[in-house]
């Protein structure tokens, strides 16, 4: 064969290749094309919108629908998804949803959910023990529809990516109502397997534990993965100058959560009532647990005050009124710090310790139910601080550590009105000794005590001695009706 004929069946054959790899691309362009338009087409009818619903509602476990979708291309526009239901989730509320779907995970068998913003979600959960509530009927689900939808296409969302610009979280736990509101949260993949980062900023958050007040949150970051939540690390904003940093972790399907943290910058005017922050002054730290795993919510901790002072303590006005002295009036306190535990309406502070070095030391126990008091302590006290009372430190003080005499020490009565058995003791050792040998004894008492008390009234402390000349029978009641330990003595 020539070299022209050669040439010639060569051109033929690269001509034919060329038509064919022509006639391909083009064939990809044209089914691309008609696959896309089936998609798209697919994407806005009704029967996708309920797909997604039924999606969003399978994930929440509730019954929920979204109002019709707005399409521009493959970015879409919706102004509601409600829902309800009888699980954890009992009401679901999407306001304002913006989202594109993907179409290259058609080959993966997924619709790629991205760029999705809300401007604001309604949770309402119940998160109480089943075992104590009613059982009730599953939630209704609507089925994903298939008629109209055909049979290549996914049957599964990937979500990559939440932006909320306001969610508002209602939950009603064991122990009463809590409330998140406010708060922003962005919510990204973390590989490719159902596992979520979630980071939450700004926002209040109120719980039902007597002892936490309204939380302000800076931010927290969290992982979910298989139902289980779990809190990296979150700060907030606490009282007036208080800062708190926590991380846990919680179990979705069982309704178990765990929580520990520290507290630091809070007042102890910040935490106690308008009376005892009077009376106490410093600054409180301390570390925190929160949990349920034994079926209902317990919080407990180590807490330290820091520069304290303790300011007209009952027991120690009344020290103060029997040794003629203002020592016991105001304690700069070199050690104060407890262990604390609350649980179901009480708290229980145990190894106690408030101390005034070489002075003062008080250890113990108290439980707080309500407003009753229940407390158990020992007071220690330095050497020659109650000489003056006859039998006190030999009658009712006991040598022991620390170069301290000590005394068994019960608190009870309420918060407003606390009362102890020192007083008594003593006024037993002394009995009518302490009158016949020091008679301006009494009379000190109690103007001591009118000084500490700010009684403005003569007549309190000419009635008093009235009653100390009658005899020794009625000092106790002097004391407890001066000392607020009770009503007014009644002489006989």
């Amino acid at each position: 064969m020539s070299r022209r004929s050669r040439k010639r069946g060569t051109s033929r054959g690269q001509g034919w290749l060329g038509k064919a790899a022509l006639g391909m691309i083009v064939a990809g362009v044209l089914g691309a094309a008609i696959l896309y338009t089936l998609v798209r087409g697919y994407l806005h009818s009704d029967s996708f919108r309920r797909f997604l619903s039924a999606t969003v509602s399978e994930a929440a476990q509730v019954d929920g629908e979204f109002t019709p979708f707005r399409w521009d291309g493959l970015a879409v526009d919706t102004s509601t998804f409600e829902a309800n239901g009888n699980g954890i989730v009992t009401g679901l509320r999407v306001d304002g949803l913006h989202t594109e779907v993907g179409v290259t995970g058609v080959r993966r068998g997924v619709w790629e959910i991205r760029g999705s913003r809300v401007q604001r979600m309604d949770i309402s959960l119940d998160a109480r023990d089943r075992g104590t509530t009613a059982t009730l009927p599953p939630t209704k689900k609507i089925p994903p529809p298939q008629a109209n939808a055909p049979g290549w296409l996914p049957r599964k969302v990937e979500l990559q990516g939440l932006d909320v610009r306001e969610l508002v979280v209602k939950a009603m736990l064991d122990s009463g109502p809590a409330r998140v509101s406010g708060m922003r949260l962005r919510m990204d993949p973390d590989g490719m397997k159902p596992v979520y980062r979630v980071e939450v900023a700004d926002g209040t958050i109120q719980l039902p534990f007597g002892l936490v007040p309204e939380l302000r949150m800076n931010r927290a970051r969290l992982r979910y993965q298989n139902g289980e939540v779990f809190l990296n690390n979150a700060t907030a904003a606490a009282w007036k100058d208080g800062h708190v940093e926590a991380s846990g972790e919680w179990d979705t399907a069982a309704g178990r959560y765990a929580l520990r943290g520290d507290i630091s910058g809070v007042k102890c005017n910040d935490l106690f009532n308008e009376d005892w922050s009077k009376r106490f002054i410093g600054d409180i730290s301390s570390n925190f647990t929160l949990n349920n795993l034994a079926g209902s919510p317990v919080t407990s901790g180590r807490l330290t005050v820091l520069n304290g002072t303790l300011t007209a303590l009952p027991v120690l006005d009344a020290l103060a009124a029997y040794a003629d002295t203002r020592r016991f009036r105001v304690l700069s306190l070199s050690e104060a710090h407890t262990d604390w535990k609350w649980q179901t309406g009480e708290v229980l502070l145990t190894n106690l310790v408030l101390a005034s070095e070489g002075f003062v030391r008080l250890e113990g126990s108290i439980s707080i139910r309500g407003r009753e008091l229940d407390g158990t302590f020992r007071l220690g006290l330095a050497p020659g601080t109650l000489a003056s009372i006859p039998g006190a430190e030999t009658n009712v003080f006991a040598a022991g550590e620390r170069g301290l005499l000590w005394a068994p020490l019960r608190i009870t009565g309420t918060l407003d009105n606390p009362k102890e058995d020192l007083t008594d003791r003593l006024v037993a050792a002394a009995g009518q000794r302490m009158f016949d040998i020091i008679p301006e004894t009494g009379v000190k008492v109690l103007k001591f005590t009118r000084s500490l008390f700010g009684d403005p009234s003569p007549k309190v402390i000419d009635k008093g001695v009235d009653i100390i000349k009658e005899g020794g029978k009625s000092v106790g009641g002097v004391l407890e009706g001066i000392l607020g330990g009770g009503g007014q003595p009644q002489p006989k």
